[in-house]
């Protein structure tokens, strides 16, 4: 039986495209037009597992799905990285010079607002999916009307690249987050990095105490992302992303940041995918 495999978007959504890659065979998608419904369902176990974009490195970390991820208690199985190649699409037989609004995903019309600097008389619109809105405009048959997505929903949803590569760095790549509900085992390969959350003590120095225990278990910090506790003004939780060469290394680091910090939670141990 194929895994189910949850994504925020539709097929031809760069979050499809990740799952094909990641996987490396069939599996059974699972389209959601949101985060939080690809979180719930996770969760409850109509997939069996989903990917999650966390963070572009043009537009940064997405904010939200770190807090949708400790909510609903996902684990951290993987990662994957991908280049984001974003194009103007409508349909056959138009031209930039006739298209009026410009329909995406938000993160995307941010990733290639310069391009759009050109274009002042095109409304730039923001959408639930880059596929979503390519698919849109083929079944309605919409014209002076345009999407910003990939070239795999350019194909699969007959439309006309009008511009290729309109984002901004060209370098543009977005960090996915392969989540489940329960921690990977090593299975024999080697887990290397893992995921982790805490809160602060109110006392002074104490982001610096704990970022010097990562240093002396010699731990690689490669993310830091604070976040506000929700029913605690100016209270924050810190999700870190470290790696390590020896497990021990971590487990020790783990056991002293235990006492150190409040709520620590690993959310996932996995293989560093930049190694």
């Amino acid at each position: 039986m194929n895994k189910k495999i949850g994504i925020q978007g539709i097929k031809g959504s760069f979050h499809h495209l990740v799952a094909m890659d990641y996987y490396h065979k069939e599996v059974e998608v699972m389209e959601h037009l949101s985060f939080h419904e690809l979180a719930q369902k996770l969760a409850a176990k109509e997939s069996d597992e989903a990917v999650m974009a966390i963070e572009n490195s043009i537009a940064g970390s997405i904010l939200p799905n770190y807090a949708l991820i400790d909510e609903y208690n996902l684990t951290v199985v993987g990662e994957h990285y991908t280049p984001v190649n974003m194009n103007l699409m409508a349909l056959k037989g138009q031209e930039i010079g006739d298209i009026k609004k410009v329909f995406s995903h938000p993160m995307a019309l941010l990733q290639c607002k310069q391009f759009f600097k050109q274009y002042p008389h095109i409304k730039l619109i923001e959408d639930v999916d880059t596929a979503e809105a390519a698919k849109r405009i083929h079944d309605e048959g919409l014209k002076k009307v345009a999407a910003v997505a990939s070239p795999a929903a350019a194909q699969m949803y007959e439309l006309e690249i009008l511009a290729e590569s309109i984002h901004t760095i060209k370098s543009n790549a977005t960090r996915f987050l392969v989540l489940g509900t329960e921690q990977k085992k090593p299975n024999g390969e080697k887990l290397d990095k893992a995921s982790i959350k805490f809160d602060l003590k109110s006392e002074r120095g104490s982001l610096v105490s704990v970022l010097n225990i990562i240093r002396d278990c010699y731990l690689d910090m490669t993310k830091i992302q604070s976040l506000p506790i929700i029913d605690e003004p100016w209270k924050y939780s810190f999700f870190v992303d470290v790696t390590f060469e020896r497990p021990e290394d971590f487990e020790r680091a783990m056991d002293v940041l235990k006492l150190m910090t409040e709520g620590l939670r690993i959310f996932g141990i996995y293989k560093n995918n930049l190694s």
